[in-house]
């Protein structure tokens, strides 16, 4: 009964059109052109490193897209036990007929390479992608002076990305995109605050949906300190050598912040919502591979945006958590603050275990309005397919096993539940009707 329910909720769940609100997909390359691109994306890479292959041969300049494909695949094999590796066979199976009963191995990936090549050489495969995945709208990651031009911003819908203006100002080389992007040039505290409303001026106008800035265990914003900023805002700007020097840290913590309250009082005044990506350390394993470095800290705890979520009552918080130990928490303040929604499943809580447990938690205690359920995270289009249909397949066992069986729920009042979690809120969260 509960299998045959769970198939029947999934199938339901599965022709529900997808707006993917975060993703880090190029607009003008969205879909993949060899298998390499696919093979590339950092679960592999950091999974097949960490599994033995020496980062040189990966990372090889210049390598082949073909020869870097056969490297990865001769050190796949540890790997088929992860739900990575399944994301691969899906996507494989979905989108270039692999067989169904195959593993990918090294007699057999030169011809899902060709299979894939020609299949990707088509001039609408970008539509294919999007069509088989019931994709509408693909949120983006943009760089704050993104001209945000040559693509369509209906399809692809623009995001302020902010960690470089937060937590890098004080690179010459972000100053100076900051003033080209804005025709300002950043002098003190006013000509500062001008230049980001700028940005959120260009982002607006171009259809943007959001502001969005993945942050430290250790980042706690709080209201600025006028004076500490003009203080600190002069070391900062002539700062001149990208080799920053920590005797500016203290200054630096202090124009971050600002900067960042500075952006949640634009987002209050442009009606954005502000996705937080919260408790990324960066370069924990500096040999690591590309993307494959960086860690979560469970030291971190939402009591330090309190003042945030407190002082910002009109400013809706998507919060994503790197950890599952932090769901509880999250949950909680979902719960207490009207203004805090559950945002997805990032990053080292992307695996079904976590998501089941975190998922279960958020529908069971914080209103359905308020959690967007899954977003892909993907670097190309193909990944959105076999990352969403993992979602649907832990949605629909939730709502089969806890709502329709223990608690009486119909099928049908499942299926509004799980339409409203994969797109209405999406919709209504980020003004998308």
């Amino acid at each position: 009964m509960s299998s045959e329910l769970r198939q029947r909720l999934f199938a339901e769940l599965d022709s529900i059109r997808l707006i993917d609100p975060h993703s880090h997909i190029e607009p003008k390359s969205a879909a993949s052109k060899s298998l390499a691109d696919i093979l590339g994306y950092h679960y592999y890479t950091e999974l097949i490193h960490s599994a033995g292959m020496p980062r040189t041969e990966i990372e090889d300049p210049g390598l082949d897209p073909k020869e870097k494909v056969r490297r990865l695949v001769a050190r796949i094999e540890p790997l088929r036990n992860t739900i990575q590796y399944s994301w691969l066979l899906e996507l494989a199976r979905e989108f270039f007929d692999f067989p169904a009963d195959e593993h990918l191995t090294t007699s057999n990936w030169e011809s899902l390479y060709d299979s894939a090549a020609k299949k990707m050489a088509q001039p609408d495969w970008e539509q294919q992608v999007l069509d088989r995945t019931k994709l509408d709208a693909v949120f983006l990651t943009n760089n704050f002076d993104d001209p945000l031009k040559g693509f369509d911003t209906k399809r692809y819908v623009p995001c302020l990305r902010t960690d470089d203006l937060v937590f890098h100002l004080a690179k010459p080389e972000i100053r100076q995109r900051l003033q080209q992007a804005t025709n300002t040039e950043v002098l003190d505290l006013e000509s500062l605050r001008h230049a980001i409303g700028r940005l959120f001026e260009h982002f607006t106008s171009k259809s943007a949906r959001a502001c969005a800035i993945s942050l430290p265990p250790h980042f706690a914003p709080r209201e600025p300190d006028r004076s500490a900023v003009r203080h600190s805002l002069g070391p900062v700007l002539k700062w001149d050598d990208s080799d920053i020097d920590s005797t500016l840290a203290e200054d630096r913590a202090t124009i971050a912040n600002f900067v960042f309250w500075t952006l949640a009082e634009y987002c209050a005044e442009f009606k954005l919502p502000f996705d937080l990506m919260i408790g990324v350390n960066r370069a924990v394993y500096p040999a690591g591979v590309y993307q494959g470095q960086d860690l979560y800290d469970s030291r971190v705890s939402l009591i330090q945006y309190k003042d945030l979520f407190n002082a910002f009552p009109q400013v809706t918080f998507p919060i994503s958590v790197l950890a599952s130990v932090t769901n509880q928490e999250l949950v909680s303040y979902a719960w207490i603050f009207p203004n805090v929604v559950t945002n997805g499943h990032w990053w080292y809580s992307n695996t079904p275990a976590y998501i089941e447990h975190d998922a279960a938690a958020r529908l069971e205690a914080v209103p359905q309005t308020k959690q967007i359920g899954y977003y892909s995270d993907a670097y190309k289009l193909e990944f959105c397919l076999p990352k969403f249909a993992m979602y649907k397949r832990i949605l629909a066992k939730i709502l089969a096993e806890r709502f329709i069986i223990e608690r009486g729920w119909s099928e049908q009042q499942a299926i509004d539940l799980g339409r409203r979690i994969l797109r209405g809120n999406v919709e209504s969260i980020f003004n998308m009707a």
